[in-house]
């Protein structure tokens, strides 16, 4: 799932989420290899909860099975 989609369903959720990234913004769309990789932050005692919605909701895989 793209970071701006999995932050809005953490919030739809009541949990606050925020993106960070190396990469500047207008970058992002021209970067390759992990370059513009986005990590999605929440407060710990929220991390369990988010982390069972974003698996609850990705879509599976090719092979059929959920992400980790």
């Amino acid at each position: 799932m793209e970071a701006q989609v999995i932050k809005s369903l953490l919030e739809s959720f009541g949990i606050p989420s925020v993106l960070q990234s190396n990469a500047a913004p207008s970058v992002h769309l021209l970067t390759v290899d992990g370059m513009s990789a986005v990590s999605i932050m929440v407060l710990a005692s929220a991390a369990e909860q988010a982390r069972e919605l974003i698996l609850k909701e990705s879509p599976p895989n090719p092979d059929g099975e959920t992400p980790e």
